[in-house]
């Protein structure tokens, strides 16, 4: 059976001037098989499929759409291009980064009107490569796809996961690793380091052509003939980015290496490359293996997030004000309110956590206090607000909560477990002195990941792929699609691992 696909590709972004992209074709793999298509999102995306093969598991079918999302095939309509950009990597400035193994295929309008990017990502070498091959191993291609989707799942802006594809190759790394292609989804691939790209060219034209790009796509309801139009830019995104921070810290994310060139100006996750989640809670907790210093540590991610909004607001002070004294007073009052932003995003999200409906400004210690308690245990961070949803009221029994102190990792004492039920009392007197008794749990309940991508699951997928078996990835990605209804079967998927599963670092793949 053959499919005929269409992508509504209209390409925005390649009508920009040539100096911001370079266009290129992915180069052909030898023998690419379909590992997964995501065909819901294809169906947001306004991607047609012949009806008859949009449900089917037929080989021909599977096989063309090897062929198109491998970069073998090239989608009518599409215009092939890498980005330029520069980047600060740990903070240290990469004058030209740019697309060095990711190819966008073209950008298009959604069913719901709003533009969204097609990249390949392992499909070849373009001019951005430096001394890379271009291609990706198949373990970063999994691990992207369930975190990504697994963040989607969780209420996350973030980019999405449209296929994967092995391409029958090897890939050279430590030894040699099967290949593949992620087919990656996003709001726009323009970064922190898109911008800092050109003003370090000093193309202060290309700057306002991008910011009047990024305000016309991500940003319409600012008034673009406003004199502040450009600081009201950097403010939308700022904002943006407090929420998107604060949002994936409140479960227990870590991004592992927020450059400058892997933050987005639309406002969504990306690059998941050494990320992981928390078992254990502790607020200096590091697993990317190339953050030696813990400068993206867990606790570090607030900070950074204001760190490169300050890069990008150096490149755009000449859109600010014509006088540099008050184009940097306008940023810095900026950058100073992210902070307040960023904060009051997450105590907001916390309060959800604990059952609140609204916010006090006591909560904020009863918050820290928590956190302080966990952190001195090594309490797993997710089991604990799961099991704290059934504990909202002053009857409701205690163990299965307590029984967190007996884990592994933990580091109990009877010190310890006084205070964490000094703890709850507190906090179910609140509950009860605000009304939200009744209502908490399942308020929690909705609130509080029953399952998230732990990474010694993704390392069990991984590892169960690279020997041909795609059942484990498979059954995680559905078990993570509802991340917040707990069901019998999966009860295992919300366990922590036991001492030899543990994943102490990971890896970018690069």
């Amino acid at each position: 059976m053959s499919i005929s696909l269409h992508i509504p590709f209209s390409n925005a972004y390649a009508a920009l001037p040539d100096r911001f992209y370079a266009r290129v074709l992915p180069t052909p793999v030898k023998n690419p098989a379909l590992i997964r298509f995501n065909s819901a999102l294809a169906q947001e995306l306004g991607i047609e499929l012949n009806a008859d093969s949009a449900c089917s598991t037929d080989n021909n079918s599977d096989n063309q759409l090897a062929q198109i999302f491998s970069g073998n095939e090239i989608p009518d309509n599409a215009a092939p291009l890498a980005m330029a950009y520069s980047g600060h990597q740990f903070g240290q400035l990469n004058p030209q980064l740019g697309d060095g193994r990711a190819i966008l295929l073209g950008d298009l309008l959604d069913i719901q009107g709003q533009r969204r990017d097609i990249q390949l990502k392992g499909s070849g070498r373009t001019p951005f490569s430096r001394s890379g091959d271009g291609r990706s191993p198949l373990g970063p291609v999994l691990r992207e796809y369930i975190l990504c989707e697994a963040m989607h799942a969780l209420g996350v802006p973030t980019t999405r996961a449209l296929a994967a594809v092995s391409s029958g190759e090897w890939v050279i790394r430590d030894g040699r690793e099967p290949g593949a292609v992620f087919t990656r989804v996003a709001a726009s691939h323009i970064r922190v380091g898109t911008f800092q790209y050109f003003a370090l060219r000093r193309d202060g034209e290309a700057v306002k052509q991008l910011a009047d790009h990024v305000m016309a796509r991500h940003y319409p309801h600012i008034n673009s003939n406003d004199d502040d139009a450009y600081r009201h830019l950097f403010e939308a995104i700022c904002r943006k980015q407090a929420e998107l921070i604060a949002q994936w810290m409140q479960i227990g994310f870590i991004h592992g290496v927020m450059n400058t060139d892997n933050m987005t100006v639309s406002g969504e996750a990306i690059d998941y490359g050494p990320c992981a989640f928390m078992d254990a809670y502790h607020p200096e907790t590091v697993f990317s293996s190339i953050d030696r210093n813990g400068r993206y540590a867990y606790q570090n991610q607030p900070a950074i997030g204001q760190w490169n909004l300050a890069r990008l607001a150096e490149t755009l002070l000449p859109l600010f004000n014509d006088d540099e004294k008050i184009a940097v007073e306008k940023a810095t009052a900026i950058l100073q309110d992210f902070a307040l932003w960023q904060q009051q995003a997450w105590l907001e999200h916390m309060r959800e956590k604990l059952g609140f409906s609204a916010l006090k400004n006591s909560d904020q210690a009863l918050i820290e206090n928590l956190l302080a308690l966990l952190a001195e245990g090594r309490i797993d961070y997710t089991l604990f607000f799961r099991r704290l949803s059934d504990c909202s009221q002053p009857d409701n029994e205690r163990q299965a909560l307590l029984e967190l102190l007996n884990l592994p990792e933990c580091r109990s004492s009877a010190t310890l477990l006084q205070n964490i039920n000094n703890w709850l009392d507190d906090w179910q007197q609140q509950l009860i002195q605000r009304g939200d008794s009744d209502s908490a749990g399942q308020r929690m309940l909705n609130k509080n990941p029953a399952f998230i991508p732990r990474n010694h699951r993704v390392a069990e997928a991984i590892a169960a792929a690279e020997e041909g078996d795609f059942s484990v990835f498979e059954q995680l990605l559905q078990v993570l699609a509802e991340p917040y209804s707990s069901k019998a079967e999966y009860a295992d998927y919300e366990q922590p691992p036991k001492p030899d599963e543990k994943v102490l670092r990971t890896f970018c793949g690069t």
